[in-house]
């Protein structure tokens, strides 16, 4: 069916990507990120080598003591101390790879007391889990600390042999470096072919040395977002916590929009209607032709009335959505926009009626957007299912920019979907029209709806 769909942003403005002209292989070795990393892994073997040491002091020294009432504050103080270690450690990938990890959830003792504090950190997963990583650590700093600082002086020094090869011939007996002695054979790097060949190598360490510490670097942060950071679960929590209060806002909003409509609109014209039938009947029998008037314009103010009510159910849930479905829906809402509308809907069944109206009501204000905003001729709508989703699509030919920026419609729009665990997803280059894309979970229908 055609119909109209909207726009989703109104910038027209061309963006300029400038890129490096020099290939990131090749500027690795001098970025600043590269040295970054390369100091945040030999920081990491002096700090992971005290927190091996006090931690192994601490939880041996507090398990020793089980015997006796003293090893259970010894060993809540070891594990106590271990969180401060992670705090360190958080502080230390924010402030060398610009990585920001929240904190995990705080010891919440369910009494005031210190048996109730010892032991809810006792029973607290995320003071073993950072025991964990100060015993796992070490020997993985160990190897990256070795390997990166051996990396990064071969690379250097190698690369730079050509500056210095003549410091073998004058200041020792040594023809050059030597490269590997095998019973009598010696292999220097002499003479000009083994001083290219020096810098060759050389050159070879030296792109694959920032690469090589990178990964490094991408191994500690996993380590320290697994074992030092939130658990999946706290953060879930934090994550439906804040998703609730989306949903809390947002139906606010939406029950002081019905408010406002109501009072500014239909209520305000019933009451006028209500005045103006107590002066008809006041005028019954002494002007039946003006009372006639009045009773006619009242009948005028009713169906007014009545229609501002339609349109403001319609905005609440519409009724063609609970008895038809999102194709007749949508397809309704097309014929109201001003922008000739293709809307295709392809459903083996209706989802649940939350996810049902949640995409009728994305739909709609993604069409009111194009309406608006986007200069279109002509807009689609595609809805399907993939799997364990439900697929919304919404694209115009109008001028594009649209951008999802914070406080703007289409930042609300996402905040709505991602209460849900949606996704909505904007691509809108200048010029070339704008898709909109969101995938919400696919809820079946109940038999009792």
């Amino acid at each position: 069916m055609a119909t109209v769909y909207g726009e989703h942003g109104t910038g027209n403005g061309k963006r300029e990507r400038v890129g490096s002209r020099v290939p990131a292989v090749l500027a690795a070795p001098f970025q600043a990120r590269t040295w970054r990393e390369f100091g945040f892994l030999l920081v990491g073997l002096p700090l992971s080598t005290l927190y091996f040491g006090l931690a192994i002091a601490g939880v041996s020294t507090g398990a020793g003591l089980l015997v006796t009432f003293l090893g259970v504050p010894m060993l809540a103080g070891a594990l106590m101390m271990c969180r401060g270690f992670g705090a360190a450690e958080r502080a230390r990938v924010r402030g060398l790879l610009g990585v920001r990890i929240a904190a995990p959830e705080p010891v919440r003792p369910r009494k005031a007391g210190p048996l109730s504090w010892m032991g809810a950190v006792l029973k607290s997963g995320s003071a073993w889990r950072h025991l964990l990583y100060a015993l796992l650590h070490f020997p993985w700093a160990v190897f990256t600390f070795s390997m990166s600082v051996a990396l990064m002086a071969w690379s250097w020094s190698t690369v730079t042999y050509p500056l210095w090869f003549w410091v073998f011939p004058t200041f020792t007996d040594q023809p050059g470096l030597q490269l590997f002695q095998n019973g009598d054979y010696t292999f220097h790097l002499e003479g000009p072919g083994g001083v290219a060949l020096a810098f060759l190598l050389g050159v070879a360490l030296l792109l694959v040395t920032p690469w090589v510490i990178r990964a490094f670097a991408a191994v500690d942060t996993a380590l320290i977002r697994g074992l030092l950071g939130p658990s999946r679960l706290a953060h879930r929590v934090t994550e439906l916590e804040s998703d609730r209060g989306v949903v809390v806002d947002t139906a606010a909003a939406d029950l002081r929009r019905i408010e406002r409509d109501l009072h500014d609109g239909a209520q305000a014209r019933l009451v006028n209607l209500a005045m103006d039938l107590g002066l008809a009947k006041e005028k019954v029998t002494e002007d039946p032709q003006a009372a006639a008037r009045m009773v006619d314009e009242a009948h005028g103010e009713v169906k007014i009335a009545l229609q501002e009510l339609r349109d403001l159910a319609r905005g609440i849930h519409p009724a063609v959505l609970t008895d038809r479905g999102l194709d007749a829906a949508l397809s309704s809402v097309a014929t109201r926009c001003p922008v000739p509308v293709r809307v295709e809907v392809d459903l083996p069944q209706r989802p649940a009626p939350a996810i049902e109206g949640i995409a009728y009501f994305t739909v709609s204000e993604l069409l009111q957007n194009v309406g608006k905003h986007a200069g279109a001729t002509a807009a689609t709508v595609d809805v399907w299912r993939s799997a364990d989703r439900l697929l919304l699509q919404v694209t115009d030919d109008g001028r594009g920019g649209a951008e999802a920026a914070p406080g703007g419609g289409l930042a609300g729009l996402a905040e709505r979907i991602g209460a849900v665990d949606g996704v909505l997803l904007v691509e809108s280059p200048a010029g070339t029209g704008t898709k909109v894309t969101a995938e919400l979970p696919w809820r079946p229908r109940t038999a009792g709806h």
